[in-house]
């Protein structure tokens, strides 16, 4: 067997080999995620935090059986309080077949207007005789994003956007945002610009001023909290969409991956979420790289995994307009998927020093004096970094083709965002997705219906959409280097895909356009951009050890990634990253 597919046979063997279904007579045993696989074998009286499936019946039965208790409840599981004795007795109780860790979450900390086109998609595009060809302005008017954070305070920017708000944090009603981190999202979505005039020209509003806001508040403040809190947010999210005409959530948080999107517990509310027509934007995290600077492959988080998301990486855009000196930004976390070794993320926006609200007394605010731009208590400006800032754009960039297209499908959007982007040769597949968003030459994808794939100009400089789309469930990589992993679609088939989106492959990497360069551009450079050039091999193998140029490591995400460095904040990256 090749190396790749060998270190996958073997992974695969041993999950065979430790799996306990009543095989040959052996005793039941569930599946377990990794951090509570650890925390079993420490054989401590601790408690740690369990999900558990079933009904509220079920579960209640069960805890009694094993004298735990419950913790929070949600629609269809629960967590338990339990030590290392009580999980093994959970394990082996035929009621369950998976198990979690209710794994503690975080957040991942006027260019990003017109580096995306969104100045353009909001200014529309007159016609000629008679209107033809013309395209109206929109500012996401009619469309709710519900903003699962830390909370959404007060600010002069946000006046009458915030339609509703519950906090789902463990013990804490309060919807307010103490922390600053979801207000900062919140304006970067859809702040009115007016706010800032007279106080600073850095902050020209949000992307879609016209979105209204659902408060959904998760995180402490500290910017932390619980899996299961972020559930509940997703399912309140759910039940209450139709009520606020919920169109689009932003997650911009996540935790270290510790199993397989299908049974991770925040992956399955993504999936719920998405199933009921809603369009869930995560950020892909920001573990790129380690504490000595060192690039680190397979560190997307949960729920960034999850093939229902649309997950976004970072981009520096150098703080111009201009798409000439972007960059990946080194903190983004790149592919592949831990378990499901999938291509992530989807696409990447601007996400380096994003000026957005400032909220006085927060926690950002006094730990972080540096990151104040601009303003005065009630009415201040702060820039931060993270893909939290890049997955804020794109929910806001989704929500103007939702105003434009009200009727578009998920697949579409989806579609439209990716095709739209420019690639990012020196981030490839795993780094930069299909590329970065450019929002004007999506809205004419969509309204052509895919029948052209044009350039536009963004920054002044004309700008190539890259006709990239995808949907990998873990083998689109392979099945590229083997040679049957590329479809290049013909400009006659594109209309068909977006019509019927069964009509594209997914595990294939669909390009639109007979002469799309990256048809001719060899696997290993698209898969995984400057990495390729790291290593004489053809392919880059999970585990591997290789170097750069510089002779600097590569690390996989869970080999030597450092805790605690998955928020990234302001300038504690520096401008040329």
């Amino acid at each position: 067997l090749p190396r790749s597919r060998f270190l996958r046979f073997v992974a695969i063997a041993a999950l065979i080999a430790g799996s306990t279904f009543g095989v040959g007579g052996e005793r039941h045993r569930a599946s377990l995620s990794s951090d509570l696989l650890s925390f079993e074998g420490r054989r401590t009286a601790a408690h740690t935090r369990v999900i558990v499936r079933g009904s509220r019946a079920q579960i209640q039965a069960m805890a009694a059986r094993h004298g735990v208790a419950v913790a929070r409840w949600m629609d269809d599981s629960a967590v338990l309080l339990a030590n290392s004795r009580q999980v093994s007795d959970l394990a082996a109780d035929s009621a369950n077949r998976v198990l979690s860790g209710d794994a503690p979450v975080a957040t991942f900390m006027d260019v990003s207007n017109k580096s995306t086109a969104a100045d353009q998609v909001r200014a529309g595009q007159s016609g000629l005789l008679l209107g033809l060809g013309a395209i109206s302005g929109v500012n996401g008017s009619g469309v709710t994003v519900a903003v699962v954070d830390t909370g959404i305070a007060y600010h002069p920017a946000l006046y009458q956007k915030v339609i509703a708000n519950v906090s789902m944090v463990t013990g804490d009603p309060s919807t307010a945002d103490r922390h600053g981190h979801g207000t900062h999202i919140a304006g970067i979505i859809a702040g009115n610009s007016s706010a800032s005039s007279g106080t600073t020209t850095l902050y020209r509003g949000g992307i879609a001023p016209g979105v209204k806001l659902v408060n959904v508040r998760v995180l402490g403040s500290d910017g932390t909290g619980w899996t299961s809190d972020v559930i509940a947010g997703i399912e309140w999210v759910i039940e209450n969409r139709d009520k606020y005409k919920i169109r689009a959530m932003n997650l911009s948080l996540g935790h270290p991956v510790t199993e397989p999107s299908t049974t991770d517990p925040l992956c399955q509310a993504v999936m719920k979420a998405t199933m009921a027509g809603i369009t869930v934007i995560v950020s892909a995290g920001n573990a790129g790289k380690a504490d000595d600077g060192s690039p680190i492959l397979g560190g997307i988080s949960s729920p960034g995994n999850s093939p229902y998301a649309i997950t976004v990486g970072a981009i520096n855009t150098k703080g111009t307009a201009s798409r000439s000196d972007d960059v990946m930004a080194t903190y983004s976390s790149r592919g592949p998927t831990k378990f499901e070794y999938a291509v992530k993320p989807d696409v990447v926006a601007p996400g380096n020093k994003i000026t957005s609200l400032e909220i006085y007394g927060s926690y950002l605010q006094r730990n972080y004096p540096q990151f104040h731009l601009a303003g005065k208590a009630g009415n201040g400006y702060m820039h931060l970094s993270g893909t939290s800032m890049s997955a804020a754009v794109v929910t806001a960039g989704a929500a103007l083709l939702m105003q434009a297209h009200p009727n578009i499908t998920a697949t579409q959007l989806k579609i439209a965002l990716q095709s739209g982007s420019t690639y990012m040769a020196d981030g490839g597949l795993m780094g930069g997705g299909a590329g970065s968003v450019n929002f004007w030459a999506s809205r004419k994808i969509a309204s052509s219906g895919l029948t052209n794939i044009l350039s536009t100009v963004v920054g002044g400089v004309l700008t190539p959409a890259s006709g990239v789309i995808f949907w990998d469930q873990g083998t689109m990589t392979t099945r590229l280097y083997r040679g049957y992993g590329l479809r290049v679609l013909s400009l006659l088939e594109a209309p068909i895909a977006w019509l019927t989106g069964g009509y594209l492959q997914s595990d294939e990497l669909n390009l639109i356009g007979l002469t799309n360069p990256l048809s001719q551009t060899h696997p290993n450079e698209v898969i995984w951009g400057d990495v390729s050039r790291w290593t004489a091999d053809q392919e880059v193998i999970w585990g591997d050890t290789i170097e750069n140029p510089e002779g600097q490591e590569v690390i996989w995400g869970d080999s030597r990634q450092i805790e605690g460095e998955e928020v990234i904040w302001g300038d504690s990256v520096s401008a040329d990253e």
